[in-house]
């Protein structure tokens, strides 16, 4: 499973570069729904990468390892969010 790290990582990466398009793009008041379209991209891609790699030992660690990582930089990023909205 060492070399699948890749895939996983590959969407944690998105998940970050998402959701700072989302801060400086999304408009006031509308960050939230576009997180969660950033959620569903990062989903889709993680499943489109893990039947790529045509292993299916282990497929179900790596898409919930993948979905897992990208749901924590996204809701760190929300927080992230609320507290700039506040200021």
């Amino acid at each position: 499973m060492s070399g699948h790290w890749r895939s996983i990582a590959a969407v944690w990466v998105l998940a970050v570069i998402g959701a700072t398009l989302t801060g400086l793009t999304a408009p006031a008041g509308e960050t939230l729904a576009w997180v969660g379209l950033t959620m569903v991209g990062c989903t889709l891609i993680t499943l489109f990468l893990q039947l790529a790699t045509g292993q299916k030992e282990g497929y179900v660690v790596r898409v919930t390892a993948s979905i897992v990582g990208a749901v924590i930089v996204l809701s760190v990023a929300t927080l992230v969010f609320a507290l700039l909205h506040l200021s």
